[in-house]
């Protein structure tokens, strides 16, 4: 399957974009595409080396003639997301990507295509093993965990990289040139709630939330598109007179958009025919609404057996209650940077199960006294329902340099070769750039890279025409570095 890939243009990075993907790369769980990355640069020859959180720097030296310019840094990260489809059997843990052909585009077989961020990845590594690419000296840094708390970057210490410009590959729009994005923090409540034994005369149903697109949960949030969490606990709400919740679990991922949630909840008999009812009402409802931007959203009903025990109703009403008032998506958009979103919540996943509740958010935002305020309405609501808020993975923005004589190189270069402006923009997602901007205050940074749509979700796919266009640009920028002071 991965063979047609491996046919395409520009070859290099295609083929170190198949042997990357051949290697499982889950977050938190990187000893395996470590150890692929420094074997790469040993058997080049080059020095390679691996800091003590796992990140592997490889250094390549000039080629001849540009020695008198500026060492570079070339950074992508070495993680991706693992989603896929309900009807996907599929390991992520012991399998490679199973990539396919769609057209102009990459795509995977039902599962995440991996091109966040490994069309990066790819790409340095094309540049580190090639022959005929002028460049100055280089340092590759290939991050680890990126997506799951950016521990890679936050552990990379100062004074261990060299280069002045750092050149970040992980933007998702061919035509943008990045100069900034939002920091994030994690948001999690957890609670307890007593159990009651489920009614004898009953009948048990799974309520099934699914076929929403998900995606990035900072790129995709001004979207508006469907969050499972929320639609669930909507049907939930409208229904809550007559059921009493067994069990919950919605979405996977902080990071990602949730998909699918389900339910299971017992109705007393003499309550099925409103609960049906109040169901087709609200189901109604929801669909018509998001039928634009939905349009493979279903909603399923099922009879199950009936389980031991419920939620009691004191705290079922505080558990609905607290997940309706928390707020999801949009929560501010940026006055300084036109149709930016500055601040948003994921409501990412939401579980109940055996007495215990436990509601996990990632709030983002370019400015840090909006996310602070965007977590503590989210504090509020979910102490007011009496559970434990913790605040974790607390990262920072990237602050837009628009003197950068970087993005001076980008932007004439871009015009130059595609006869239009390039969109110089900030993002409202996760790049390691202010992370490692700490540690590194002087290095001159900038991100950009090939079009990749869907990331965060199984419907990911890479275009095939911008990755092409991309290489260029990335093998010009790589002539026009400046030279040293």
């Amino acid at each position: 399957m991965n063979e047609a890939i491996r046919q395409l243009q520009p070859a290099s990075l295609w083929n170190h974009f198949a042997d990357l993907n051949a290697v499982p790369r889950p977050s938190k769980k990187e000893e395996r595409v470590i150890k692929f990355m420094k074997d790469f640069g040993t058997n080049l020859g080059l020095e390679t080396l691996e800091d003590e959180v796992g990140n592997v720097i490889i250094r390549k030296p000039a080629t001849s003639g540009m020695e008198d310019r500026k060492m570079i840094v070339m950074q992508s990260h070495l993680d991706m997301v693992h989603q896929k489809n309900n009807d996907t059997n599929f390991d992520f843990e012991t399998q490679g990507i199973e990539m396919l052909v769609d057209g102009d585009w990459v795509r995977a077989n039902g599962t995440t295509l991996g091109a966040d961020n490994g069309l990066g990845v790819a790409t340095i590594m094309a540049i580190l093993s090639s022959n005929d690419i002028q460049h100055p000296a280089i340092e590759a840094l290939f991050t680890i965990d990126e997506e799951t708390g950016m521990t890679g970057a936050m552990g990379l210490k100062g004074g261990i990289l060299q280069g002045e410009i750092l050149l970040n590959l992980d933007t998702e729009e061919d035509d943008e040139i990045g100069v900034g994005c939002a920091g994030g923090v994690d948001i999690t409540a957890v609670g307890e709630y007593a159990q009651d034994n489920a009614s004898t005369n009953a009948q048990a149903y799974t309520i099934t939330v699914k076929g929403l697109q998900g995606g990035h949960s900072g790129m995709d949030i001004i979207k508006g598109l469907g969050n499972a969490n929320k639609m669930m606990n909507r049907l939930l709400a409208a229904t809550k007179g007559e059921i009493s919740l067994a069990a919950l679990a919605g979405g996977s991922l902080r990071n990602a958009i949730p998909r699918e949630s389900v339910a299971t909840v017992v109705v007393d008999t003499e309550d099925i025919s409103t609960f049906v009812a109040h169901m087709e009402e609200e189901q109604f409802k929801i669909i018509e609404e998001y039928k634009l931007l939905e349009p493979d959203l279903t909603i399923e009903t099922e009879k199950v057996s009936t389980p031991a025990k419920v939620m009691s109703k004191v705290d079922q009403t505080k558990f609905i209650n607290a997940v309706y008032a928390a707020h999801n998506g949009v929560f501010r958009m940026s006055p300084a940077i036109e149709d930016l979103v500055e601040t948003s919540n994921n409501i990412a996943k939401v579980t109940a199960n055996d007495g215990t509740i436990k509601i996990e958010c990632l709030t983002r935002s370019s400015v840090d006294s909006s996310k602070d305020d965007m977590a503590n309405t989210l504090r509020a609501v979910f102490e007011l329902a009496g559970y434990k808020v913790s605040a974790s993975g607390d990262y920072p923005g990237w602050a837009p340099n628009m003197d950068s004589p970087i993005l001076k190189v980008l932007d004439e270069l871009y015009e130059k070769m595609n006869g239009e402006k390039a969109n110089v923009a900030a993002c409202h997602a996760g790049l390691e750039c202010g992370i490692l901007g700490q540690n590194y205050p002087d290095m001159d940074m900038i991100s950009f890279g090939p079009t990749i749509k869907g990331a965060h979700s199984p419907d990911e796919r890479a275009n095939i025409p911008s990755t092409q266009k991309y290489w260029e640009f990335v093998v010009e920028i790589l002539k026009n570095i400046p030279k040293k002071a």
